[in-house]
């Protein structure tokens, strides 16, 4: 079968059209008005973004996408309740696109109840609720779209966010070459020969293990992983050097092809501190299994990072659609929201 029957066959929600239109994410997102209140003009001491899954993922990314710009503590929370520093100086993000995750709603409370600065990014649901029921500032986005898939509207509504309350410099420009970026890319990894397609095909009977650079590359990875997670249905790893240098790389001397068919994605970038770059090549030579390399040639550090970011969203895609499943089909999370409720 050619590309086209197997998005036909195995995507009948249609995520293939999300993707090549993600870039409209990015406009949306940086065209919305927003009323922040009294939160323009404030001084805070720390930045706390929560929320799970699709929903957190953007925050882990803003770490390695503004890295030395960001200048107050910038802490991504994935609980039930704030961490202990959080108070009436800190700005607390509050991130579900569903509005109705119920972490996420548990630390809006404890928010409110600790006088943070808040402000909502959600499509809805009970976030939205509380927060018009407490005068707070909400982004309202774009619904309908799987969580996983509205990295654009999730990423630049908070990146808008951090600039229109000064915390950082503009972002217009750069802004403006991801929306070119991703259209450009979005009309080539969906030709029926492309990058991600070969990939994905290499990766069919393998679980992928990916490594990546602390505080460069890591959500980056780390989004790969949970991409292969919940598009492809596929177990993934991720792990990030130097840490990995000091204990992981002691279990790959008994790899075992037999035991663990795998293979290697390493994500590269000419930024990397030159003893990073070393302990890459250093690990690599050290791993006997097959390994696939990501680097993106773009200039812009900015641009290389969403460049990968959304040729991965790809590569998970294509293997879903290539082993037969249903990229948009997630019935193990459906099935444990289910239980928890009762």
């Amino acid at each position: 079968m050619n590309i086209q029957e197997y998005v036909l066959k195995n995507d009948p929600q249609n995520q293939f059209n999300v993707l090549i239109n993600t870039f409209k994410q990015v406009e949306s997102a940086w065209n919305n008005k927003i009323d922040f209140g009294t939160l323009i003009g404030k001084k805070y001491n720390s930045i706390v973004v929560t929320g799970l899954g699709g929903s957190a993922i953007s925050a882990d990314l803003m770490t390695n996408f503004l890295g030395s710009e960001l200048i107050i503590p910038f802490v991504v929370n994935r609980n039930y309740n704030l961490p202990g520093f959080a108070d009436k100086n800190t700005l607390l993000i509050v991130s579900s696109y569903s509005g109705n995750t119920e972490e996420t709603i548990s630390v809006l409370n404890d928010g409110i109840n600790k006088k943070c600065n808040i402000i909502c990014v959600t499509t809805g649901g009970i976030i939205e609720k509380t927060a018009l029921q407490n005068s707070i500032p909400v982004v309202k986005v774009t619904p309908g779209i799987q969580p996983r898939y509205s990295l654009g509207l999730s990423f630049f509504s908070l990146l808008k966010i951090l600039q229109e309350l000064d915390i950082i410099a503009s972002q217009d420009i750069i802004v403006s070459k991801i929306i070119k970026l991703w259209k450009n890319k979005g009309v080539q990894l969906s030709n029926e020969s492309n990058n991600a397609i070969d990939i994905a095909r290499g990766l069919i009977g393998f679980i992928p293990v990916i490594y990546s650079a602390v505080e460069v590359t890591s959500a980056i990875g780390y989004r790969l992983k949970c991409q292969f997670n919940e598009n492809s249905k596929l177990h993934a790893f991720h792990n990030v050097i130097p840490e990995l240098n000091h204990n992981e790389i002691i279990g790959w001397e008994s790899f075992q092809e037999k035991q663990f068919n795998t293979k290697l994605i390493l994500i590269l970038d000419k930024s990397y501190h030159p003893q990073i770059l070393k302990r890459f090549e250093i690990t690599a030579s050290l791993i006997s299994c097959d390994k696939i390399y990501l680097e993106s040639k773009e200039e812009d550090f900015k641009l290389r990072v969403m460049d990968l970011i959304y040729l991965g969203d790809w590569i998970s895609y294509y293997l879903a659609i290539l082993r037969g499943f249903d990229p948009s089909e997630i019935e193990n999370i459906n099935i444990l929201k289910e239980k928890l409720s009762k």
